[in-house]
């Protein structure tokens, strides 16, 4: 996994023996064991690393207008109950959520107001909620909805 993963060695002086992975890839999931051996003592920790994924079919940037589906997925091994989208959550009216059974969102005609932060939330038979964040650009024209602009003979037109 070199170079992706990393301990900080000084971190393990106080006792910290974290693993850092970056980037993290879908093939990284599975169970981790860490032994750390200090005099004749030795301690050791198990973790299970899960992966969510969110593609977008075309990839990112979107272009305005065009087709767009958005899909989320995890490694989780329960059934999947619900997946909710939640599109800038915290920016106030333009904030909007979508909720359904497992499935991929489409976006028929995305413009301008879709892009920024979407929120795809994974809800699970055994209780269990993954989320990951996915910030989304649309390329296409942010202007005014008429596309005629009048300027005086003489000044600059922007």
């Amino acid at each position: 996994m070199k170079p992706r993963v990393s301990l900080q060695d000084s971190a393990l002086r106080n006792g910290n023996f974290s693993l850092r992975i970056d980037p993290v890839r879908s093939e990284d999931v599975g169970l981790y064991e860490a032994w750390v051996k200090y005099n004749a003592e030795v301690h050791s920790c198990r973790m299970e690393l899960g992966i969510i994924t969110v593609t977008l079919s075309p990839p990112n940037p979107v272009i305005e207008n065009e087709l767009l589906l958005m899909s989320c997925n995890s490694s989780h091994r329960a059934s999947l109950v619900e997946m909710c989208w939640f599109h800038n959550e915290h920016l106030g009216p333009t904030s909007r959520t979508f909720c359904f059974l497992p499935g991929v969102l489409s976006i028929f005609r995305p413009s301008m107001s879709d892009a920024g932060s979407w929120r795809c939330q994974l809800r699970y038979s055994d209780k269990e909620i993954i989320s990951a964040t996915y910030n989304l650009r649309v390329l296409g024209f942010d202007g005014p909805t008429n596309p005629v602009v009048y300027a005086a003979a003489g000044s600059a037109a922007k």
